[in-house]
């Protein structure tokens, strides 16, 4: 049987980590059903007492039994007695890590203490270690940027966050509460004007955030509301439901405030402060450690091999097993009895159910099989659709011993290589099922088409069937998804020449540079500002631009985009755009457009006061919005992805959406000149659709931000994060290979490495990068900070003084590197720049080979494409001189980089 790695179960919070803070993530479906609560489900449900209608794959449960070792059958079946004289040929307990989503909710308090004073708290129900980091915005203030609160202001324990934020853990109300809350004690007769906060769980290293934006609680009358104001009634004060706030643009002529405003003016303001409670639901996933424990023993008596499975995992759980015969892994039926709760699966393999345990925790069983055979194959089926196995491979029991001691195997010796025909055989016979299952609940839907009553109840019981069996099958195509490594990538295009141009994905040989930060848009001639610099950035070396979006968006850095062909924004006019992409274009460099096409805001509201009506050119109605966005009451079909909850999610499944986009693109391409796209928030909708967009609009070089959580065990970072990459390529793989994607694993593992001094994690178990620069490099878009993650926001900054080692690393592998502009005119210009130049003059490009030399503690080492050497860390590394000579070209705190001379 095809399986998932137990990795993959590793799903985090559903809300974006560290990206920019105003965003929420996304999932993956191919189609309008609402398959995404199957293929984006994180949380491990039991199987219930029976399988849905029309599913052949379950089974039915068994009363319980007595909690007996093993047990004997009236047909002789393979449960049998065992005795303490058996002699034990091998033991092993494998562990299983499963996550858990919890649910709770958290709250937004104002509360008047005294005349002039007030207090906010926060509170979370769910158990964890809770931050609330947090800033305020003065009287004046323009912008989005934070400022410290004054030092009165400041709860115990508060910690300083540079200049702009205050982190304040929160604690538990009394023991036994299930709550935990701060609270921030506020003078009215300050010249504060709002509170900011988001809320950290340390744990999980995963934000909350408020409709993808800060929370801001307003304590003046005109705070300005982008969409996240908490609290507002009558200029401020209690709004109500969430779900109620909508977006609005910013009104003409609004007056600013001036920062000199005296005490007394806005305490005037402040008449109207009302009392509020504001909540909201939560969750996270929390880690639970389960086990598996095998043993097989050699009966004396019978001379079979007696197995003994014995697992805590919760619910009902079952045993997807074959044989194996003849010196090899390939999974055989093996001759009957087999035993109770067994049946035959498509004549491919067997599958038992486990008994539970007569105290509910955890089930067992016991097979008995031939003693002439060599081992037993399984994986376990935990849900209807959850596969677990042991690290990427079947779990394997051998049943051969060397002397009376008991073995105790590795894990990865046990698990051996699963072989392909195995493989194929199995998946086949799964997915002929499904197919065949399918096509019948088709069938019975055509049936019910000239029936005149009960037909749409029907269709919706057929269709949650078909749902259910396509969820099976995406939990195959996620265990088959090709984990792609550099060797099969290398030998799939083995008779490219050097520099071939592929729609999308560029020449190999790129180097992007981010060409802009959270700020700006503040200068108001941000084209103009980049267009001087052209000369300077083809000088340094870079290939590829990326420009800000470019569209008139309700929020001044244009990720909330309303009328996609008004190119007159915050950054310039769409004649100064077209005059820098024509400059960039004069000196050698491409650009590329950043398109938001997941969400856009309303330029009206319905009937029922909800902004989910466009206008401009794109005048489309509430059919372009996803139904189950809980905010924005759209009539289009449910979301491929994972809502932002801030702007009405587009339903990009309408060929009239699709239609307008693909238009759009290419207007785009024509009328401005752009190159390529990088495209904000994919994983709100299908990465098929992507490809459609890129099959319209041919661009040069296409990138896609998928972002999600790392896996975390208890707030420390897991060694293997093979499952978030995977994601990643999912992703990929969903737009056929026609866009790249931004390496968001490997930027999260430097992070770590860096700060903790654990460099060993920058090696796989396969020894190779551990980013998806190690799957797919031609796709991996590599980067340490943009404009979400630092700049002004440094929502995930990059660890302080250790950018020149991310630099040294990305620089110098595989995959497509993209430098921040913060750091170009920075005082790491000269080391960015023999870098680049670097690269540039030894051709290393997107597919470069990759030999890690040396991965320690303190140091990591690698040679690539057998020209560059290069190591960061502290520790001592020279590259070896048998065969070459090396020159030290760069070199900075604690990273070396070598060329061959």
């Amino acid at each position: 049987m095809s399986t998932v790695p137990i990795e993959p179960l590793l799903h985090h919070s559903h809300l974006r980590h560290n990206s920019r803070i105003y965003r929420v993530t996304r999932g993956f479906v191919p189609c309008s059903l609402n398959l995404r609560s199957h293929f984006t489900c994180n949380k491990l449900h039991s199987i219930g007492s029976t399988v849905g209608p029309g599913m052949s794959l379950g089974f039915r449960s068994s009363k319980h039994r007595r909690s007996v070792a093993i047990r004997a059958s009236s047909s002789d079946t393979a449960v049998v007695e065992t005795s303490q004289s058996d002699d034990v040929v091998f033991k092993e307990k494998f562990p299983v890590q499963r996550i858990e989503k919890a649910e709770g909710k958290m709250y937004v308090r104002m509360k008047q203490v005294k005349e002039k004073n007030w207090q906010m708290s926060v509170g979370c129900s769910l158990p964890g270690k809770w931050i609330l980091h947090w800033g305020v915005s003065y009287v004046g203030d323009t912008g989005s940027e934070w400022d410290q609160p004054p030092e009165d202001m400041r709860p115990p324990d508060s910690i300083a966050i540079k200049d702009y934020a205050i982190e304040t853990p929160l604690k538990k109300l009394s023991e036994g509460d299930s709550f935990y809350e701060v609270t921030i004690n506020l003078n009215l007769e300050s010249s504060v004007a709002a509170l900011n906060f988001v809320l950290k769980d340390e744990e999980t290293g995963a934000w909350y955030q408020h409709k993808g934006r800060d929370f801001k609680v307003p304590l003046l009358a005109d705070v300005p509301d982008d969409g996240n104001l908490i609290g507002a009634k009558k200029g401020f004060g209690a709004l109500g439901k969430l779900s109620n706030i909508l977006l609005k643009a910013d009104e003409p002529g609004a007056k600013v405030q001036e920062k000199s405003k005296s005490s007394s003016d806005s305490t005037k303001e402040r008449k109207g402060l009302e009392e509020f409670y504001e909540e909201m639901p939560i969750s996270k996933h929390v880690s639970d450690d389960n086990s598996v424990s095998v043993t097989a023993r050699k009966c004396p008596e019978t001379s079979k091999n007696i197995v003994t499975v014995e697992t805590d995992l919760p619910g009902d759980v079952t045993v997807h097993w074959g044989v194996c015969k003849n010196g090899s892994k390939k999974w055989e039926i093996p001759a009957e009895p087999y035993p109770e709760e067994t049946i035959l699966f498509k004549k491919k393999a067997l599958r038992t159910r486990l008994q539970r345990k007569d105290d509910g925790n955890g089930s067992f069983g016991s097979f008995s099989l031939d003693g002439k055979l060599e081992g037993l194959c399984f994986v376990l089926k935990l849900n209807e659709n959850t596969w677990l196995n042991n690290r990427g491979e079947d779990f394997y029991v051998p049943f051969s011993i060397s002397s009376g001691l008991p073995v105790e195997t590795e894990t990865a010796q046990a698990s051996g290589n699963t072989p392909e025909a195995k493989q194929e055989v199995i998946d086949t016979a799964v997915t002929d099922e499904i197919i065949t299952e399918i096509r019948n609940l088709a069938i019975d839907i055509s049936s019910h088409k000239n029936q005149k009553t009960k037909v749409k109840e029907v269709q919706e019981n057929i269709l949650q069937e078909i749902e259910k069996l396509a969820a099976e099958a995406y939990s195959i195509f996620r265990s088959t998804t090709p984990t792609f490594s550099e060797a099969s990538v290398l030998e799939a295009e083995a008779d490219e020449p050097e520099i071939k141009i592929s729609s999308g994905t560029g020449s190999g040989f790129e180097i992007l540079c981010q060409g802009f930060n959270w700020e700006s848009h503040k200068s108001g001639r941000w084209y103009m500002e980049l267009k001087e610099k052209a000369d300077e950035l083809a000088s340094l070396g870079f290939t590829v631009l990326w420009l800000p979006p470019p569209t008139e968006s309700v929020s001044p850095e244009g990720y909330m985009p309303k009328d996609l062909y008004n190119l007159n924004s915050r950054y310039g006019t769409i004649d100064e755009l077209k005059d820098t992409v024509r400059r960039f274009h004069d000196v050698g460099i491409k650009v590329l457009g950043d398109a938001v096409l997941n969400h856009r805001c309303a330029h009206f509201k319905n009937q029922n006061g909800v902004w989910n009506l466009f206008g401009g050119r794109l005048n489309w109605d509430d059919r372009a919005v996803v139904a189950d966005d809980p905010h924005f009451q759209g009539r289009g079909n449910k979301s491929s992805g994972d809502n932002f909850h801030a702007a009405p999610n587009i339903d990009h499944s309408q060929d009239f959406v699709r239609k307008d986009i693909k238009e759009w693109l290419c207007w785009m391409r024509e009328e401005i000149g752009y190159d390529g796209w990088r495209l904000d928030f994919v994983r709100g909708f299908w990465g098929g659709y992507v490809k459609d967009y890129v099959d319209a609009s041919k661009p040069y070089f296409a990138v896609g931000e998928y972002w999600d959580s790392l896996s975390y065990t208890y707030g420390e970072m897991d060694y293997n994060q093979d499952a978030h990459r995977q994601r990643i390529v999912d992703w990929i793989n969903a737009t056929s290979g026609a866009a790249g994607a931004f390496d968001v694993t490997t930027k999260g593992i430097l992070h770590v490495a860096l700060q903790k001094c654990e460099y060993w994690r920058l090696s796989d178990p396969k020894g190779k990068p551990p980013g998806v620069v190690g799957y797919w490099p031609s796709r991996a878009v590599t980067f340490i900070e943009n404009h979400d993650t630092g700049s002004t926001q440094g929502h995930w900054r990059f660890p302080g003084g250790k950018e020149m080692q991310g630099y040294a690393y990305i620089l110098t592998h595989p995959g497509t590197p993209a430098v921040f502009f913060d750091h170009i005119f920075s005082d790491y210009r000269s080391e960015i720049a023999s870098l680049l130049s670097l690269r540039n003059r030894k051709k290393l490009h997107c597919r470069s080979e990759v030999k890690i030399d040396k991965v320690e503690r303190d140091v990591y080492a690698a040679i690539i494409d057998e020209k560059v050497a290069m190591k960061i860390g502290p520790g001592h590394y020279e590259p070896p001189s048998e065969s070459k000579n090396w020159s030290l070209v760069v070199e900075g705190r604690d990273y070396k980089v070598w060329e061959t001379s």
